[in-house]
């Protein structure tokens, strides 16, 4: 990846981290989909920490100008899916990321394993 991209997709992983997500996976899905670039995949070992994580996730990525087009999931917790254009981030309750398997869906995508390579 190139410094640019590696900056982009820096302060979605920030996010996502400021919270303690667990099991992240960042998917480089371009050529797959044309609904975004990148998925950001993570859990949370409970509904509230789904929730607490979702919160965190839009209030740092505004601070930086970042606002989401569609937010979806929040109150129940189990799968909040935000949707940033480029980047999607799914946040999941750690028992349905399993059942829904979005990383066997999108076998085809790039995983990324760490920004800097």
């Amino acid at each position: 990846m190139t410094n640019d991209l590696d900056e982009f997709l820096a302060h979605y992983v920030k996010a996502v981290m400021g919270k303690k997500a667990i099991d992240l996976v960042l998917l480089d899905v371009r050529g797959l989909t044309s609904i975004a670039d990148f998925f950001i995949i993570c859990s949370g070992s409970s509904n509230r920490q789904v929730m607490a994580i979702a919160e965190f996730i839009q209030v740092d990525l505004k601070k930086h100008g970042i606002k989401p087009l569609g937010i979806e999931g929040v109150k129940e917790g189990h799968w909040v899916l935000i949707d940033y254009g480029h980047v999607i981030i799914h946040v999941f309750y750690e028992p349905l990321r399993s059942f829904y398997d979005l990383e066997g869906l999108w076998t085809d995508a790039k995983r990324i394993e760490r920004l800097g390579n």
